[in-house]
């Protein structure tokens, strides 16, 4: 079966829906894991499971140049590979490509890079990246963009959106499981016109679903928030929009207000590999003196393993000692954290009561900058 969008409910330009896949079913507002070596580190699939993960993402450049697509074929892609039967999206490499490769050569055919790895030299195609994810046999598939730094000007950002669109045809035209969907991404940079000059172009080959690419790539913060008001409620209707790359809980408030369906992002495992939980008060930084002797857990009202079992004063001790069990039961609660937004998210859409939902959010966020 092919991709299936169904939304339930709409509060202004929030939405609550379902999104049917070969591999399962996931609810939007979704936050994806992201999985980057076919691994979301810290935590096993099944406490993922544990903590209403639903969708994962794994990344094309990385499980390429490691374990290999001769692995991968061995296992018929990553969801038995990583013991993980629910759907998986993963990205085109191309992002990796323009942050990782040592060396990087952009032409017409594809990337020509340097592995981060060994140096070895690759070239990273519209076909290649298709063929890798068909390997991989993700259910959500991305195609090949180009992705230029938030603070490119005019001309680069120009020929880079039709690049990306020409690339497009030949990520359309390549061959996919039968179950596999291919989502088409805008590109523009912080230029609003040239985001709809990217969205109308991508949009013509009316595709399962749409992202935004190119955000929270060296950009101030305000100018990504104006530009992606001004984008992301021109997305086509009936189709699911996932904003790439971009997850700190306000940022997925704000992209749920403008009616972003999904989200996937490193951000609240590597906090939590750092020492910062996220509670429905607000960030807190376990590092500080003042847990030391505290015996209550991160939150009160949280239902995770996390907070079920341990104290403020035991995790504060695991980090400073650097144990791994710090990075392991940080995680579990930033990412149970993350799971439970998404469902407050969605059942505020459901009742109607998105704004003052939002607006408390917002006023959150804001007291702590």
């Amino acid at each position: 079966m092919t991709l299936k969008f169904d939304i339930h409910a709409r509060d202004g330009h929030a939405r609550s829906g379902k999104i049917e896949t070969a591999h399962g079913v996931f609810h939007t507002p979704a936050f994806m894991p992201v999985g980057t070596q076919a691994s979301v580190k810290a935590v096993l699939p099944e406490q993922l499971i544990d903590l209403g993960a639903e969708i994962v993402l794994g990344n094309t450049y990385h499980l390429y140049l490691r374990p290999g697509l001769e692995v991968i074929q061995k296992f018929d892609g990553l969801h038995r590979f990583m013991h993980w039967d629910r759907p998986i999206l993963t990205d085109s490499g191309g992002f990796q490509v323009f942050s990782l490769a040592q060396l990087r050569k952009m032409t017409e055919e594809g990337v020509q890079f340097q592995s981060h790895i060994d140096g070895s030299r690759h070239l990273l195609s519209p076909e290649k990246s298709i063929e890798i994810q068909r390997v991989l046999g993700s259910d959500i598939m991305m195609a090949l963009d180009e992705c230029p730094p938030g603070t490119a000007d005019r001309k680069e950002v120009a020929e880079s959106l039709e690049l990306t669109t020409r690339w497009l045809k030949r990520c359309v035209e390549s061959p996919k499981r039968d179950y596999q969907s291919l989502f088409g991404i805008i590109q523009g940079g912080m230029f609003p016109d040239l985001r709809e000059k990217s969205l109308e172009q991508i949009a013509e080959f009316d595709l399962p679903g749409y992202a935004l690419g190119g955000f929270s790539v060296g950009e101030e913060k305000s100018v990504m928030r104006a530009v992606m008001e001004e984008i992301a409620p021109k997305m086509p209707e009936n189709k699911p929009r996932y904003l790439m790359g971009v997850g700190t809980p306000e940022d997925l408030v704000h992209g749920i207000n403008l009616g972003i369906d999904m989200f996937d992002c490193v951000f609240p495992t590597r906090a939590a590999r750092n020492g910062v939980l996220f509670t429905w008060r607000g960030r807190l930084h376990i590092r500080r003196q003042q847990y030391t002797m505290d015996d209550q857990p991160i939150d009160p009202t949280c239902q995770c393993y996390t907070c079920r079992n341990y104290s403020l004063a035991y995790l504060r001790h695991l980090n400073k000692a650097g144990e791994i069990n710090s990075s392991v039961l940080a995680t579990v609660h930033n990412l149970h954290f993350y799971q439970d937004l998404m469902k407050a998210c969605r059942k505020a859409i459901e009742a109607g009561e998105w704004e003052g939902f939002y607006l408390e959010r917002t006023e959150l966020a804001e007291s702590e900058s």
